[in-house]
């Protein structure tokens, strides 16, 4: 009997036939998620039960889910993000848990520093009047030259501090694991929390949800920001207060914002779409042809592994 695999991210093999190509060489029987939307915990406890692998984009992998099924072997994380999935249950359960690390370093990094330009000289803005028939000028700010505060300086905030170089700004770093010898060679300085609020004019968020990242900016971290400043977050929701972040904006606290990433998924109904200095995106800062397909590849070559009985490549211990 063939096994059983359950894809559900929308955009795998989207952009290239391998990934399934790859699946299809085992002989696997492939579920899609062709609903168009991500799956819900109630429509997995669902499906879970006769599924021998998961590659999964954001849909929650729940200790529920996971305790419903039967035969399951491998979650192979279409991404790098683990916060939707209930590692504690899956190890427990004896399911080995792959991602994809580096994939999308680049397509976020980039998404990123173009939210930025985007908020500098209010280019959506900008669109709607020409588009509406208009013929108004607004009045944005330089990025070159200005002080760019970075949260997390793993594979995507390096990234970030990369590209800053190229627009001379003063990049100033904030991790529990500072990269000393990174932050030497390209001119970035680590400063605490406080300082890298008060000092920047942008701040990119760069860093996981945990426990300690929830809601890391909240209504005294915004306080302490530059009326004039942008906040950026590509990472997760949950590491903005959101009901702060909409009081600082409405009230002209800081500047602007620019969201890829919100607390609930999609946002619908949410109060920011009121805001006219917040741009909002639907978590698409990995949605790129290179990283796409460097994803599905990956995610690929995880399940198969372990279901194949090979040594995963890139295994969540």
């Amino acid at each position: 009997m063939s096994k059983k695999i359950l894809i559900t991210p929308r955009s795998f093999g989207k952009t290239s036939n391998l990934p399934f190509e790859m699946l299809e060489k085992y002989g696997y029987e492939i579920i899609r998620n062709d609903s168009g939307k991500q799956y819900t915990e109630e429509k997995l406890l669902e499906m879970v039960e006769d599924i021998d692998g998961i590659i999964v984009g954001l849909d929650p992998i729940s200790e529920k889910v996971i305790n419903r099924r039967k035969k399951l072997k491998v979650i192979s994380k279409y991404g790098v993000g683990l916060d939707n999935i209930d590692l504690e249950a899956a190890k427990k359960n004896g399911i080995k848990v792959t991602f994809t690390p580096g994939a999308n370093n680049e397509s976020v990094a980039d998404f990123a520093f173009s939210l930025m330009f985007s908020l500098s000289r209010s280019i959506n803005k900008l669109d709607e009047i020409v588009r509406n028939n208009g013929w108004r000028k607004l009045i944005g700010t330089e990025i070159y030259g200005k002080t760019i505060g970075i949260i997390g300086t793993g594979a995507i905030g390096k990234g970030v501090a990369k590209r800053a170089t190229g627009f001379n700004m003063e990049i100033l770093g904030y991790d529990i694991c500072p990269d000393k010898d990174f932050a030497d060679r390209i001119g970035m300085k680590y400063v605490d929390k406080k300082t890298i609020l008060e000092k920047s004019d942008f701040i990119s968020l760069h860093v996981p949800l945990t426990d300690e990242m929830y809601h890391f900016i909240d209504e005294e971290e915004l306080d302490m920001m530059k009326s004039t400043a942008f906040l950026i977050n590509t990472s997760r929701g949950g590491i903005i207060n959101e009901d702060a972040l909409y009081y600082a904006l409405k009230d002209k606290k800081i500047s602007g914002a620019a969201l890829d990433v919100f607390e609930i998924e999609p946002p619908i109904n949410n109060k920011f779409t009121e805001l006219d200095n917040i741009i909002l995106s639907p978590h698409c800062g990995a949605a790129t042809v290179d990283a796409t397909n460097r994803m599905g590849v990956m995610a690929a070559e995880g399940l198969i592994s372990v279901l194949e009985n090979m040594e995963p490549k890139y295994l969540v211990k």
